[in-house]
């Protein structure tokens, strides 16, 4: 992943994310991340992508 996300104070009320191992995770199932990236670039299915701003603490 290219450059650093910010983790936000308040959560990014886009996006829902249920993992609360991430850095960016926020009680209530939100992400603090200012943006997420998620890859490859070719996927075809769900299967196949992965959120690259996932950050263990």
């Amino acid at each position: 992943m290219s450059g650093h996300i910010n983790k936000m104070p308040q959560p990014n009320q886009g996006i829902k994310c249920v993992v609360n191992t991430c850095h960016y995770y926020g009680s209530g199932d939100h992400c603090h991340a200012e943006k997420i990236e998620v890859e490859p670039r070719n996927a075809s299915s769900t299967e196949m992508t992965d959120c690259a701003t996932f950050l263990t603490e």
